[in-house]
This record gives C-alpha cells, structure tokens and sequence, in this order.
C-alpha cells in the first residue's frame, strides 16, 4: 500500500488534513473550467469592441470544439496510461494555449491560443473519475458533491476578482489570470494528487470512432454557429449539419465492427445511463448557457436605439450578484447532502422547474437593480442544484470502471448541447439587434428571446430526468480502489 493510499485509509471516516489538501487539489482544477467560463464571459464585451468584431460568440465555443475533438483521446490515454499523467499533459497545453491568447495582437491569434487552451477541457472528466478511484464509499458522493458545486465558491469571489481585473486591466488582465492560475493547477496536480491504480486494457487506439465522434460533433456546433451568416438553406450550412449526422452514424457502425471500440455503446444502451447522461447534460448545458445572456446584458453599454445593455462596471455586477452568489453556493451545498437521502431524480427536477422559473421571470424583468436581484433568486438555486446534482447522477448510472468513459460522453454532449445553446441565443439576439462599426449590438426584445430561449431546453431536460429509473444510492457505488490496495 502506498503512502498517500495508508494515508486515505486512515482518513477515510474524517476529513483529515491528507483528504482535505487532496480535495482542493482536484477542486481547483475542475472549478478553474467555471472560472474561464466567467472570466471569458464577462470579457466578451471589451474584446468585441476592441478587435471589432461580430464573431464574439467564437471566443467562447472555439474552445468547446476542441475540447470536443479530443475528450475521446484523453479518456482512452487516461484509461491506459494513468489520469493523473494525462492531466498533467493537458494542463501544461492549456497553459500554453493560454498563454498565446495573453499576448495575442490580433482576434484570429487569440482564437488560436482560446483553441489550444480547449485541451483542457476534459480536465473535469478526469477529475470526478479520478475521485472516485481515491475515495471510499461513504465519501465519494459528498466529494463528487462537493467538486461539482464547489463553482458557487467561484460564483461568490469570482466576479469580484473578475470586476477588479477587468476594470483595472482590461481583458488582457483576465486572460493573464487564466495563465496563473491554470499553472496553479498544474503545481497541486504534480504535488499533491496521486495517480489512480485502476487501469484499462492496452489496447490499441479507436482513430477511425474518435475523430468520426469528435469531428462529427465539432461540425454540428460549427454548421449552426455559421448558419446566419451562410444562410440556413445555404449548401455551406446544410453541408456541415448533413455531415455532422454522417460522421456520427458512422461512428456507430466502426464502433460495432472494431476489436477495441472507443466508447463501449451497450453501455449507452441501458436506460439508467443515457437517461442520467442527457438530463445532466441538457440541464447543465440550458441554464449554464443563460447566463451568458445576463453577461451580456449587464456589460454591454447603454445607447439609445441601438444597445438595450445596462452598461454596468464588473465590479458592479460582482456586488449586485452577491445574493445570487450566496444562494448558489447554499443550495449546491444542501443538494449533495439531500442526495443521500432523497431520491436524486426529484432533486433533478426540482433543479429544473427553479431554473425555468428564474429564466422565465429574467426575460421580463431585467431593466434595473432589484428586478435583476429578485428574479435571480430562484435561477441561482436551480444552478446550484444542477451544479452538485449533475456528477451525482452519473455516479449513481454507471460501474467504477465506466465512469471515465461516462463523465467523456456526458462531458461532451454538454459542450455540444451548451454550444448549440449559445449559437441559437446569439443568432436570436441578433435578429432584432443592429451591427454598428463592425460590433453586434442588441436591444430589449433581444435580451428577452435571449433569455427565453432556453427554457425550451430546460424542460426537455425535466422530461428526460422523470424517465431515469432509480439509481443506485451513494453507499452502495462501488469505489475507493486507491485506498483500498
């Protein structure tokens, strides 16, 4: 048994100091993914005006889409050759990625380095399987909890952080934290997190299913985040969604025929796990996507027929979120303790019905101070919800072994679900915005599709969540090889 395996099995009924250091080290880096999220987020406003631009929705989804490209390959390399290795691969390029979207003198170059920086992406999929692998029982669940939800921390600190830097140092400031912090978590990876002894068969590697799986879904987001501007009768358009479904059915036939297929799709057969994988998805992805638009709306400027924005001071919507920040971090906190004893699907769909409420609401009400307060009440407690609820499903869905191969697929049909969000939000919002020196800007009515349009999503999710049959109850997962060899 090795040190840090003595060291978890003695701790395994407390959280000691060992547990403790082990948690925020593979918090850190899965809650950094939320911090980009905000970060780029809240710097999309003055970087659109900056590099005038129309193509801001770029910035975001150029880093889902390769993410998407390469999650299949990161699991596979993670199932053979340790999780803690491959994290420590892709965080060093993520790094780098962010590191030349820092200096980038131009919009294409910061693409670029945003692109790079999306070999990250799969850094969460590792990290909550890798947790289970380190984790007896009793604990995995709460931890899991814990890692999902633990972005309401980043919620309450984060637009402080992101007001000060972005008022202070612009949006160089806020790409250059990116740089810091992901070192950061490259030093607790290398030194405070051990390397998982569940392995994989060495087999060799599904190119043909990757890249047809991988490809297939970076060419739906890329065919309808071009669909406006191609037209969406266009052959260009039409090309890339018709391809899109070619390359995935494809992918279904190789992975039947070859020896060592990528994903195992009998797994993906029982209805406990494609049920819980796509109303964590589909939750996950809706109401994570609106809050792009109350981003958007908040920072954008105010000008008379021509932006409907608040024109507000990050720093001020960092204050004026506090509430909103509190009741996330409450809530996710209270469902992975009700986890344990309530049936996870009716906290799912509780999840659900707050977030639709709180769009809803959002999209009449959003005009001043206390109408954005007030109807951030009940959305904060459907993310929370959703944030802590979401790794718990999957958990509960699928065997020890499948959880890498499980957190993958949930992990990218979020991203394409997420991206396909915001392509439609933007192409809504623009339909009744204006184009002004080479920056999209949008009005009321904009803001209002915006916020709208994802509650058609979110009820869909509810839907999926009601047909999830009864998972497995935290106790009883199996989990903690790590700290039981």
């Amino acid at each position: 048994m090795t040190t840090t395996a003595k060291a978890l099995e003695k701790d395994r009924t407390t959280f000691g100091p060992r547990l403790v250091i082990l948690v925020f080290a593979l918090l850190w880096p899965a809650q950094l993914m939320t911090m980009i999220g905000l970060l780029s987020g809240n710097a999309q406003a003055q970087i659109a005006v900056h590099f005038h631009t129309t193509q801001i929705a770029w910035f975001t989804l150029v880093t889902t889409l390769v993410a998407n490209v390469c999650t299949p390959f990161v699991i596979k390399l993670a199932d053979i050759y340790g999780k803690r290795r491959i994290m420590i691969v892709i965080t060093t390029a993520g790094m780098i990625g962010d590191l030349i979207a820092a200096v980038a003198p131009s919009y294409g170059l910061l693409l670029l380095g945003r692109g790079l920086a999306g070999l990250y992406g799969p850094i969460s999929v590792l990290i909550y399987a890798l947790a289970r692998d380190l984790f007896p029982p009793r604990l995995v669940g709460v931890i899991s909890g814990v890692i999902g939800g633990g972005f309401s921390l980043v919620a309450v600190g984060g637009p402080f952080l992101s007001g000060w830097l972005l008022d202070d140092y612009g949006f160089r400031g806020a790409l250059w934290f990116l740089v810091f912090a992901t070192a950061l978590s490259l030093v607790l990876l290398l030194f405070f997190v051990p390397e998982s002894p569940v392995r994989g068969e060495r087999t060799r590697m599904d190119w043909a299913g990757g890249f047809l799986l991988g490809g297939g879904m970076a060419a739906l987001v890329y065919g309808i985040g071009k669909g406006a501007a191609w037209g969406w009768a266009s052959g260009k358009t039409i090309g890339f969604l018709a391809g899109s479904v070619v390359a995935l059915v494809l992918f279904v036939v190789v992975e039947r025929i070859v020896p060592h297929p990528m994903f195992d799709l009998r797994m993906l057969s029982r209805r406990k796990v494609w049920t819980a994988l796509l109303a964590a998805s589909i939750l996950s992805a809706s109401i994570f996507s609106a809050g792009v638009v109350s981003q958007l709306l908040a920072l954008y400027p105010k000008i008379p027929n021509v932006s409907a924005g608040l024109g507000f001071s990050a720093t001020k919507v960092a204050v004026i979120g506090v509430p909103s920040s509190i009741l996330i971090l409450i809530s996710a906190v209270a469902a992975g303790a009700l986890a344990r004893r309530v049936d996870v699907r009716w906290l799912v769909v509780t999840a659900g019905v707050c977030g639709c409420g709180g769009l809803v609401l959002m999209s009449q009400f959003h005009h001043t101070v206390t109408q954005i307060i007030l109807t951030g009440i009940p959305f904060a407690i459907g993310m929370g919800f959703t944030a802590a609820l979401a790794p718990i499903l999957i958990i509960g869905a699928v065997s020890q072994k499948e959880h890498a191969l499980a957190n993958g697929m949930q992990g990218m049909v979020q991203g394409v679900i997420s991206a396909v969000v915001a392509q439609l939000v933007f192409v809504l919002m623009a339909q009744s915005g204006s184009v002004v020196q080479g920056t999209q800007f949008y009005n009321d009515q904009s803001y209002t599709r915006g916020f709208l349009l994802p509650v058609a999503f979110v009820v869909v999710g509810i839907v999926v969540a009601l047909l999830i049959p009864r998972p497995t109850k935290l106790d009883e997962v199996e989990a903690g090889a790590a700290a039981v060899v």
